[in-house]
């Protein structure tokens, strides 16, 4: 049975240890950062191993790939996509902005689905208000 646990791992490739606690441990899905990051063809690697140690093909892996500082997958491999603040600073006409906005999100969509990432972490509303942490709007 699953279980509902999202897990990482600690590098590029599965370890056997890793392999065989996930084997047991059926969780929901998989997380991964920017230590399990290197090229294109390793990160499709490692999602079908990740998939292939719980014998689940659509198993969720996710990845926090917002565009500005955040961003787990860049250069020299992927483009450095921009915050999304800066698709709305790009036009005064709001449809014009939301274009952009959706452009954006499926250039980043198409990276994420080449390498076998099917969900991103990015959050849905950041509200730049006085005082707030100044990630806000730089992602």
């Amino acid at each position: 049975m699953t279980s509902a646990a999202i897990y990482g791992c600690s590098g590029h490739r599965l370890t056997e240890a890793e392999r065989a606690f996930f084997a047991e441990a059926r969780p929901w899905g998989f997380i991964l950062f920017r230590r399990n990051i290197d090229s294109p063809e390793q990160v499709r690697a490692l999602t079908d191993e990740l998939r292939d140690s719980i014998g689940d093909a659509a198993a969720p892996i996710l990845i926090d790939q917002e565009g500005g500082r955040v961003q787990r997958m860049g250069p020299p491999h992927w483009p450095k996509y921009p915050p999304g603040e800066a698709y709305l600073k790009a036009t005064n006409d709001p449809l014009a902005a939301r274009e952009l906005v959706r452009l954006g999100a499926r250039l980043m969509a198409h990276d994420l689905k080449a390498v076998g990432i099917n969900v991103d972490c990015l959050p849905v509303l950041d509200v730049p208000v006085p005082g707030a942490h100044d990630i806000i709007g730089d992602r």
